[in-house]
């Protein structure tokens, strides 16, 4: 009976303590594009057409479990993006989830958000939706840990896209580096931003790194990047926290 009290206490205290979901703010509207490939979760608030768009690109989300097995659903349990993304003042913002997020979509399979997430159809079948939502304007790409990743194959890839800006936030620039790092395995599905090094030093960046990311550690971004004024470090943040000091810097971006 003692037991049993307990365990619907943890239960009561596991409802009633739950933070509740995130709900966009009026301004954004939902919409899930559709491509040749995947279909895409977006939240997009348009409001000025002359005005650049920035486009804040989710991470690899709840890509493993604890045992390193795939998980069936990689859409992110983590708010951080969408948080930054749903607070950004400025005219044109839009949110971007990565294939297989947030939609049930029947061409989805595990090498999609494990070995394969930044695939050539992966990275295609977002430059496509940034196309659509863009047309001719100018955007400044925001990408959170692999997002980071693939925003810079964005830009690199698909020169028809005018890419004003990169800014990255515990950024996975370099993947091989990555996985030797953290005893992964290598995502031998993907394209690698490393093969286009050059191209991708050309374009404007800033990248924000917190002191304490022991996912994604400061010095492998340095590494990649290899220009210290191009690298600022947030004391004390880690992978998708503490990062709310540079908040104003990046919605200040225009």
């Amino acid at each position: 009976m003692f037991q049993k009290i307990i365990i619907l206490g943890v239960l009561f205290l596991s409802a009633c303590c739950a933070r509740a979901p995130l709900i966009p703010p009026d301004s954004f509207m939902q919409k899930d594009m559709t491509t040749d490939t995947f279909t895409l979760r977006t939240y997009q608030k348009l409001t000025d057409p002359n005005a650049a768009i920035k486009i804040y690109i989710e991470g690899d989300g709840n890509s493993f479990n604890g045992w390193g097995r795939p998980m069936r659903d990689p859409t992110p349990r983590g708010e951080f993006m969408r948080r930054l993304a749903f607070g950004d003042p400025s005219p044109n913002v839009v949110y971007m989830g990565r294939p297989c997020q947030f939609v049930n979509d029947p061409i989805c399979k595990k090498e999609d958000w494990t070995d394969a997430r930044f695939s050539a159809h992966a990275v295609d079948s977002m430059a496509n939706v940034i196309k659509k939502i863009a047309i001719d304007r100018p955007v400044i790409l925001i990408g959170f840990s692999g997002g980071a990743q693939m925003a810079g194959l964005i830009s690199v890839l698909h020169s028809e896209i005018h890419v004003k800006k990169l800014i990255t936030i515990g950024g996975n620039l370099d993947h091989p580096g990555w996985t030797r790092n953290n005893n992964l395995y290598p995502l031998d599905g993907s394209l690698d931003l490393n093969a286009y090094k050059e191209e991708y030093k050309k374009f404007p960046q800033i990248h924000y790194v917190g002191t304490n990311d022991d996912v994604i550690p400061p010095e492998l971004t340095k590494r990649f990047v290899d220009d210290p004024t191009r690298v600022v470090e947030v004391p004390d943040a880690s992978h998708g926290k503490g990062f709310e000091t540079v908040y104003p810097l990046i919605w200040s971006e225009r």
